[in-house]
């Protein structure tokens, strides 16, 4: 069995994640996105689909950028 590297439980079904040269074991998926998914820089919430991205700075929507005061960042519809 694997050790998850988000909350240590051993699973016979654990998969790899590989980023940045790292290599990440998790349970679940859950597990993996409390781990790699980037957090928004307004709210902290992690984002799992495409978010925003400005100079580097990654939001969950474009009412976030703006409240961080970018804004030039518009959400798709």
């Amino acid at each position: 069995m694997a050790k998850c590297d988000a909350c240590g439980n051993d699973y016979d079904k654990a998969f790899k994640v590989m980023k940045e040269g790292k290599t990440y074991t998790f349970d679940s998926f859950e597990c993996a996105i409390h781990i790699m998914a980037p957090a928004c820089a307004a709210c902290g919430v992690r984002i799992i689909g495409h978010g925003l991205e400005h100079n580097g700075t990654i939001y969950c929507c474009a009412h976030c950028a703006h409240k961080q005061g970018v804004d030039q960042l518009r959400d798709r519809a």
